[in-house]
């Protein structure tokens, strides 16, 4: 599952994305619009200005911008930023690898495989997929062969 911080900072991205280009919005909207609790959306909306991916302005018509157009950012980075990473086993993480304690071989471990494979095809999926293809509610790139099991 995903952390409330993760699924908060996705809600708060796609009202952002959603704007014409040069409008802004301000935390406060964006946490009346979703219900989310405006101090916890600030902490979430300064991680994603540290990110790149947004920028504040100030003044009368100030608020919150994207800063990075919305089909450069992936469902996979913002969910690494949240939650870490996405990896179900240490030993398939390429960001925070580190082996298993009990394991004898990697390349033999049927564990490591199986999850392995369902990693591959959930990581695939979430770094393809980008705010701008959520807003245009594009259907997603088919899996094929026997990845479309180990997801379905």
């Amino acid at each position: 599952m995903i952390s409330n911080k993760a699924k908060y900072a996705f809600r708060a991205l796609l009202s952002v994305a959603a704007l014409p280009e040069g409008e802004t919005i301000t935390s406060a909207e964006i946490a009346r619009r979703h219900a989310i609790p405006h101090k916890f959306l600030e902490q979430i909306l300064l991680d994603l200005k540290k990110a790149g991916i947004l920028e504040s302005r100030r003044g009368k018509s100030g608020g919150y911008v994207m800063l990075r157009p919305s089909d450069t950012v992936s469902f996979g980075e913002i969910l690494r930023l949240f939650d870490g990473p996405l990896a179900p086993l240490p030993c398939l993480s390429r960001q925070a690898y580190r082996p298993c304690d009990e394991c004898e071989s990697e390349a033999l471990c049927e564990i490591r495989r199986e999850f392995g494979r369902a990693y591959d095809a959930s990581r695939r999926i979430l770094d393809n997929r980008t705010l701008a293809d959520a807003l245009a509610g594009a259907p997603a790139t088919p899996l094929t062969g026997k990845e479309e099991r180990l997801v379905g």
